[in-house]
């Protein structure tokens, strides 16, 4: 019965997702695909990101549990950290990213889950802000907003197929027409750096 619940949640969590947004293709380079899209209720622009590369969920979800690395490959991360560990494959850590001068470094506490009760049909994973569980620190502006959502599945038993969400608020005095003007920049360079990384 749990796993049936947990089934119907992934289902539920996908389409209310991807239902909301009227995507824009912002770039396509080396098979990944970058999207905009506005936002109800934000000034900051939805991000999409849709990619084939070789690897396995099982390689996937370890790139993804290894906290340590994260500064190797995720786009201007200084440091990430375990948290909260509530099962293998759901904790909270927390990530701190380097700003552009003027900009104060961000910060922000995420909770991962991997919903692995689907497999081999796809993976769901999501990721949502749990701020209050870390103090804020001086010098350091926390992230306000951040949700996203991954559906992962297998066209071939060597290959993923990516297809990720996120909407952040970055928080502090960042323009909303400045940071959407480079939305599709970090992602890009996040999900390339993904792509070697899966292959190691």
């Amino acid at each position: 019965m749990n796993r049936f619940y947990s089934f119907l949640l992934a289902i539920l969590i996908n389409s209310s997702v991807f239902a909301q947004y009227n995507w824009k293709l912002e770039k396509e380079k080396n098979g990944i695909s970058v999207f905009l899209s506005d936002v109800k209720g934000s000034s900051f622009k939805a991000v999409k990101v849709e990619c084939t590369f070789d690897g396995s969920y099982a390689k996937l979800i370890a790139v993804l549990s290894n906290l340590s690395r994260f500064s190797d490959w995720v786009y201007k991360n200084k440091t990430s950290k375990l948290v909260k560990q509530y099962s293998p494959l759901d904790f909270a850590y927390y990530s701190q990213t380097s700003m552009p001068f003027p900009f104060s470094n961000r910060d922000v506490v995420i909770r991962l889950r991997f919903i692995t009760d689907s497999l081999p049909k796809f993976l769901t994973i999501t990721g949502n802000n749990v701020n209050d569980i870390v103090p804020e620190l001086p010098g350091l502006v926390r992230v306000s907003h951040y949700k996203a959502n991954w559906k992962v599945t297998m066209p071939t038993n060597k290959k993923i197929h990516i297809s990720y969400i996120l909407e952040i608020d970055p928080g502090g005095n960042i323009p909303a027409w400045l940071a959407n003007t480079f939305a599709e920049k970090g992602p890009f360079g996040t999900f390339s750096n993904l792509s070697e990384e899966l292959k190691k």
